[in-house]
Order: C-alpha cells, then structure tokens, then sequence
C-alpha cells in the first residue's frame, strides 16, 4: 500500500510538473510575442525626434512632431478594426492562430519603415509610405491585445490569474524598453546624433521585423486553450459574431469605462512623456531617454506584484487606487515636472506617477477577461478596448501637442484628470471580477 500511495504521489508531482512547465511556456511564448508586437510599436514613438525631418520638413520642431504625432495617432483608429478582426479569429479559429496572423502583420510594417524612402528622395509619398506602415502596424496591434489578455487568462490558474496577465503589460512595457535600449546604445556607444538622424533610425525597424519572425515561430509550438476547445465544441453552428457580442452591453460599456483613464494615463506616461521631458522641459535627447528608461524598467518590475496583490485582496481596491490617486494627483505631478529643473526630480515624479498607473496596467487585461464568456471572450476584450485606446490614447500625444503649440498645455493635464474620474466612476459601480469571473465555471489551462 505504501508503495502504491508513493508511486501516486509521484504520478501527481510529475503531472503537476508538467502542467506548470505548459504554463510557464505559454506565459513565454504569448509574452514574447508581444513584446515584439510593443516593441515595433513603441520604436516609432521612440524615434519620431529624429526620423521626423525626413518625411515632414519643416522649420519648427514642435510642427514635425505634430505630423509624426497624427500619423501615430492614425495608427491607433486601425487598431478597433484590428481588434474586430483578430479577436474574430481568435473567437472562430483558435486564440494561438489569430496571436501569430497578427505579429507576422507586425514584422511587415516594420520593414516598410525600415526601408522607406525620405521626403527629399520622393516627395510627399514618402509621408503616404509611412502612413501605410502604421495602418498595418495599428492593425496588428489592435488585434493583439484581446487575443493575447484571453490567451494568458485562459491559461493561468485560478488562484494566480492576476499575475499571470500582468506579463501583458510587462512585455508591453518591455517592447518600450527595448527600443528606448536600443536607442540609448546608438546614443551612448554607435552612432552621432547627425548619424541617427540620417539612417541610423531605420536600424531598430529592421530589427523589429527579425524579432517578429522569432516570436512567430515561438507562437506555433504554443498549446491551444482548454476553454477555446471546449466553446469550440459547444457552439460550432452559432460562431462568434458582432451580433453575439452585442448580446453583452453592460460587460462592453465596462471594458470602455475602466479602459478610458488608464489608457490616456499610461501613453501620456509612456509614449508622449519622452517629448515631453525634451519639447517642455527641455531636457537633452539622451537624458530623456535615459529618465524614460530607468522609470519605465522600474514600472515593468512592479506588473507582477500588483497582479499577485489582485489575486489577495481583489481586482476593485487597485482600481479604486489608481481612480482615486489619478483624479487628485495627476494636475499637480503634471505642472511641477513642467517646471522641474533636475532630471533625478523629473525622474521621481514620473515615477510616482506609474507607480499609480500601475493599479490599472496590472490587473485590466484579467478584468475584461473575467467578465465574457469563452465562445466571444477574444474579441469582448479586444473591441471596445480598441475603440476606447484609438479615441483616448491614440490621440493623447496629438493633443498634448496642439495645446503646447497655441499655449494651453495646462488644459491637457485637466483633460486626463478628467477622464480619470469618469473611470473612478465605472470602478465604483463595479462588481469585482475575482468574485464573479466566467472563467471560474471553465476548463482550466
């Protein structure tokens, strides 16, 4: 009896081995993915100070980046189209196929940058040629987040969902890193300023397409999702559909409220606060990037120990934190880093600033999860998402600048307090989805 209870105990330690070896692979695999998916992304926010020139000339800096802005801005409204289309697939075909269609769409659009010619070589298309990129690239993008949030919570375990999804926003963040890393190298050690500003930014675009073909191979050795297959055999004649996803109001118009504030807080904090530190507080090109970059490593660090706190003491409290401390401390933070003279202070206050942010980044992808069923989960998540980051984030870095350009660059820091509060809104009517999430009644892993 003795032998048989050990060797049972073994069988179950090995099977138990082997489930979280599967697990830990798909937080790699989706991860990884989407790391290079944010870093193609990130690398045109990255570079626009000095790639801006050659597709916009013009005598004012802060109207270069204005052009760049907009067409950043533009690839965002591709990314609900995205969102329709990849969750689709990820609702129909499988949430590992739709994750691999989108980064080979990423690595596309990353080459077409890499080699498109300048504005004194063809004229204004060079300006049409970088406007198709970003519509591929915003295609792509839109369409990973939903599938790739389902993907992640779909895998991980019931006790620890909150920190499994808060890798989405690690490897988010990491995508940043990665350019804002490579940036600073071909700062600090490769190439002049003159040099970057010539050919040298074209240098992280061909090396986001590489890493694009990478994570696609890494995506096709990933495990389809228990609950993808078992919806999948459930619902093989009513498919998902708009028409099914519109069935769930209340779950659509809570994905667009607690997505508003935390979307426009965090590109403020991560793609536009880069020219921020250079355009308003003057502060060098490499020491923008450098502040950027210690503050936004610090940031990624902290994903998981939110995501785990969730998983304590629920999902509510960190949004409630972040609904609160955003509408009270946002004007302020804004307004003293305007006028800060010190970098290290200016590093500070971003700092405090994500760690606020962070209340939402950690846990959002989780909570759009928990509230839709399997058979529409990918494209619940990813639509309205979409739609709320194209409207409110996408266009954050564009108004910035326009209000800086006429003189009212205080109203942008009203204008996301603002939002905020609507978000701390919808988090106070809320219920908790570690209480009431769909995914508890599914097939785990």
């Amino acid at each position: 009896m003795y032998l048989l209870y050990k060797r049972s105990k073994m069988h179950d330690s090995k099977q138990e081995a082997a489930i979280s070896k599967k697990r830990l692979k798909a937080i790699i695999g989706g991860s990884i993915g989407n790391l290079v998916e944010w870093y193609d992304w990130y690398a045109y926010a990255a570079f626009t100070i000095y790639f801006s020139s050659s597709f916009f000339p013009d005598d004012n800096h802060t109207v270069q980046l204005l052009k760049t802005a907009a067409i950043f801005a533009v690839g965002f409204f591709m990314r609900p189209l995205g969102g329709y289309v990849f969750g689709l697939l990820g609702d129909r075909v499988g949430r590992k196929k739709s994750m691999m269609f989108s980064v080979l769409l990423m690595s596309f659009g990353s080459l077409l940058i890499a080699f498109a010619p300048t504005y004194h070589q063809v004229g204004v298309w060079a300006s049409m040629i970088l406007l198709l990129a970003r519509l591929l690239q915003g295609l792509s993008v839109g369409g990973e987040y939903g599938v790739s949030a389902t993907y992640l919570s779909e895998m991980a375990t019931p006790t620890r969902r909150g920190f499994y999804s808060s890798f989405q926003y690690v490897t988010l963040i990491g995508g940043q890193l990665l350019a804002l890393g490579i940036q600073l190298l071909m700062q600090k050690v490769l190439l002049s300023d003159a040099e970057i500003k010539d050919w040298g930014w074209r240098i992280p675009f061909l090396i986001g397409a590489i890493l694009a073909l990478i994570a696609l191979y890494l995506r096709r050795h990933l495990q389809e999702t228990k609950a993808f297959e078992t919806q999948e055999q459930q619902f093989q004649h009513a498919k998902a559909s708009l028409a099914v996803l519109l069935m769930y109001p209340r779950e659509l118009l809570t994905v667009v409220g607690l997505t508003l504030g935390g979307t426009l807080a965090f590109y403020t904090y991560s793609t536009y606060m880069q020219k921020f530190l250079v355009n308003t507080v003057e502060l060098s090109n490499e020491d923008a990037t450098l502040i950027t970059f210690l503050a936004l490593f610090i940031f990624a660090c902290l994903q998981p120990v939110f995501g785990l706190l969730s998983d304590i003491v629920g999902r509510k409290p960190l949004l409630l934190g972040f609904g609160i401390l955003g509408t009270l401390c946002t004007y302020p933070l804004l307004s003293t880093l305007q006028n800060t003279q010190d970098k290290w202070q200016a590093f500070g206050l971003i700092l405090f600033s994500l760690m606020i942010v962070s209340g939402y980044t950690s846990i959002n992808a989780v909570v759009k999860a928990e509230l839709f069923p399997a058979r529409i989960r990918a494209l619940g998540v990813g639509l309205p998402y979409a739609l709320t980051v194209a409207l409110f984030g996408g266009s954050a870095e564009y108004l910035a600048l326009w209000l800086k350009d006429i003189g009212h660059e205080n109203y942008f820091y009203g204008y996301i307090t603002g939002c905020i509060a609507i978000s701390l809104f919808v988090y106070l009517f809320m219920q908790d989805t570690k209480h009431t999430s769909i995914l508890d009644k599914e097939p785990n892993g």
